[in-house]
């Protein structure tokens, strides 16, 4: 029997590395692969995620964050990696069989599902957010944002599910240890988003019913409880409404029907 909805399985979101898993009826999806190809897949157990059964391993960029388990995974289960051009020269993953390079802006079908690359700002080669659509569903995982694009915003319109950064508390990063140009990095457009404009764009695009997830919240410069408080202030929704991963090892599945 084919699974209803879409089920996303968020493995690691921070600085020490980021990976999801989005399973559809037909398709599995691997979106960065940011850990070691052994805690990867430990990971993928532990939420009985079948690596062998993945049919893609999705890049956003190149960082080591998102990127340094890719290349093992994808020899190890003869995996496909797609990313844009930029992303695979810079990424530095070694060999690889066939990779799927696809253009930013450009929808492409991997199995049931449709993922459409959009653009971010970010200090990247040529940086992505994916709006993913299948069994009439669509989610976006968008980090790594220095700002809120027009697309990033458009496409937060009508989504079921919304994976939007929510880095930084601008409190904590002011007063943090960071030396000064590193703080004016992550606020910067190139930089990382902090809750406050990530509140505003889920504000801006609010729908009822959708569910929102928190991701690549700053061990230094946030935490996951002034994170859902301040985007769940901006929303108008209970602090409940609003989720994030919550310590180090954490994972989270979440279904959307």
């Amino acid at each position: 029997m084919g699974r209803k909805g879409l089920e996303v399985h968020i493995l690691a979101s921070g600085s020490d590395g980021n990976c999801a898993v989005m399973q559809s009826e037909e398709t599995n999806i691997m979106i960065d692969a940011g850990l070691s190809g052994s805690q990867i897949e430990r990971k993928l157990s532990s939420v009985g995620v079948d690596a062998s059964r993945l049919d893609a391993i999705l890049l956003t960029h190149e960082h080591r964050d998102h990127s340094i388990g890719a290349g093992v995974l994808s020899r190890r289960y003869q995996v496909p990696i797609a990313a844009n051009h930029e992303t695979i020269v810079r990424a530095g993953i070694g060999p690889l069989q066939k990779p799927i390079i696809f253009e930013t802006s450009l929808a492409f079908r991997l199995g049931d599902l449709t993922i459409t690359p959009l653009p971010t700002s970010h200090d990247a080669a040529e940086p992505n957010a994916f709006l993913i659509s299948g069994c009439e569903r669509r989610c976006l995982l968008a980090t790594d944002l220095g700002m809120v694009t027009d697309q990033i915003l458009s496409s937060l319109t009508g989504c079921d599910l919304a994976i939007l950064e929510a880095n930084h508390d601008l409190k904590m990063l002011l007063k943090g240890p960071y030396p000064e140009f590193l703080k004016e990095a992550i606020r910067g457009k190139k930089g990382h988003l902090s809750n406050a404009d990530c509140g505003a764009a889920l504000k801006a695009t609010h729908e009822p019913g959708r569910k929102v997830f928190l991701a690549h919240l700053s061990r230094e410069n946030n935490r996951p409880d002034i994170a859902c408080e301040t985007v769940a202030r901006a929303i108008g929704c209970d602090k409940d409404e609003v989720d994030c991963l919550t310590w180090h090892g954490d994972a989270r599945s979440i279904t959307v029907h």
